[in-house]
């Protein structure tokens, strides 16, 4: 099945090849065509509720009967709903919503409404920064892979920032989370700011989603920046938010309020691809203008999808439990370094985990570990990071750490 698929399907980094094909998906499990089980500590940041949802799928399969799709134009219940209900979660709430079918369409038009409320184009965002796929989201993105000079010229006015971590190719001895980094990092945005004065928004996951955390005191002193300056603050947390790292969104973490949310990946429930930018009301200034003008953007399915992993999330608690269960989960993987020697770091918050090593072996860990039944990421050669569901157990975490510790111990 992965050689038919490297045939048929055009090649990429990050998708190819494929590391095995799957049958099945149920809980925090995958299956692959030999029959072995893969606990999935990555899953792209979509199955906060586990794979395949029981209440889920019985909700759709109800929706599929009773109204499986609206043409623009016209609404419907479930797209009411969830934009109700996204209004009032939201911190900075009540908001405003338009709704994508992923998270780079959602990025496109966060970025539209930057440039139409200000009447400026240039943005503040971060080396090593993802922030998807399409042309305006690379632009503003700061991973070199996404930058290929192959690419032509990339939108203008995307101005890039050191960072409030150290880098992967940063050789200091000091923590990879220091509040050297975030000073730096401060600094620079300051010096932007003091240089031009078009800037339309920062743009930023509060956590980076691999993990990296900054101190409390940094979003704060970049809200304050953006409104000294008139600039917009944009938070991503398409990978981080709705719970990811024991809150509900994690600026919850900084008490700091955006002018805009970008939200994606497990708004879908792990099923349908669903994105939603929410943003203060004031920003509501482009009656004229189709600025999120897509066939999808109030499906009736996909809304219900959205609405139902929303009102799973409330009533499982499950952000508390991503919350207690990631506090053990850190506990568990700092015991872990003690035991390895190699290992450099451990940070997180909620269940989004990440382990650093002193050499370039994220990879290998990685690729050994899946051999092994735990599917998880590596990125900057020595991260490696963890992502489990909000459903994920202790005994589970615990089988993860164990598969960890067997790789660490061969290698």
């Amino acid at each position: 099945m992965v050689g038919r698929d490297a045939a048929v399907y055009l090649h990429q980094a990050g998708s190819t090849p494929c590391l095995a094909a799957l049958q099945g998906v149920e809980g925090v499990w995958l299956e692959d065509t030999e029959g072995r089980r893969i606990l999935d500590f990555h899953g792209n940041s979509v199955h906060h509720l586990g794979y395949g949802h029981p209440h889920l799928i019985d909700v759709l399969k109800r929706q599929l009967e009773e109204l499986p799709f609206t043409p623009r134009r016209f609404t419907n219940e479930p797209a009411v709903l969830l934009a109700e209900a996204l209004s009032q979660l939201w911190p900075g709430g009540p908001g405003k919503i338009l709704l994508a079918t992923g998270g780079s369409d959602a990025i496109e038009i966060a970025l539209k409404y930057a440039r139409v409320a200000t009447g400026r184009f240039k943005t503040i965002s971060f080396l090593d920064s993802y922030h998807g796929s399409g042309f305006g989201a690379i632009s503003i993105g700061g991973r070199e892979k996404d930058r290929s000079p192959r690419l032509g010229p990339l939108l203008p006015g995307a101005i890039l920032v050191p960072p409030f971590y150290r880098r992967g190719n940063c050789s200091s001895d000091l923590p990879v989370d220091a509040e050297i980094w975030a000073e730096k990092s401060i600094r620079a945005i300051e010096d932007v700011f003091q240089r031009d004065g078009e800037i339309a928004a920062v743009i930023a996951e509060p956590i980076r989603s691999t993990p990296h955390i900054p101190a409390k005191w940094y979003w704060p002193r970049v809200r304050q920046l953006c409104d000294e300056f008139g600039s917009l603050l944009i938070f991503d947390e398409i990978a981080i938010g709705l719970g990811k790292t024991g809150r509900l969104f994690a600026s919850q973490h900084f008490d700091v309020l955006p002018d805009i949310t970008v939200l994606g990946k497990s708004l879908g429930g792990g099923v349908v691809p669903i994105a939603a930018m929410i943003a203060r009301p004031e920003l509501d200034v482009a009656f004229d203008l189709p600025l999120g003008h897509y066939t999808h953007e109030k499906n009736p399915f996909t809304t219900r999808a959205a609405l139902t992993t929303l009102e799973i999330i409330e009533r499982d608690a499950l952000v508390q439990h991503a919350a207690t269960v990631g506090s053990r989960a850190i506990a568990k993987l700092e015991h872990l370094r003690g035991r390895h020697s190699v290992i450099r770091s451990v940070r997180g918050r909620g269940l989004l985990l990440g382990i650093e090593f002193f050499d370039d072996r994220a990879e290998s860990v990685m690729r050994a570990a899946f051999e092994k039944g735990l599917n998880c990421s590596a990125t900057e050669n020595r991260h490696l990071t963890l992502s489990p569901p909000l459903v994920i157990t202790d005994s589970q975490v615990d089988q993860a750490v164990d598969i960890l510790d067997q790789v660490l111990r061969s290698a």
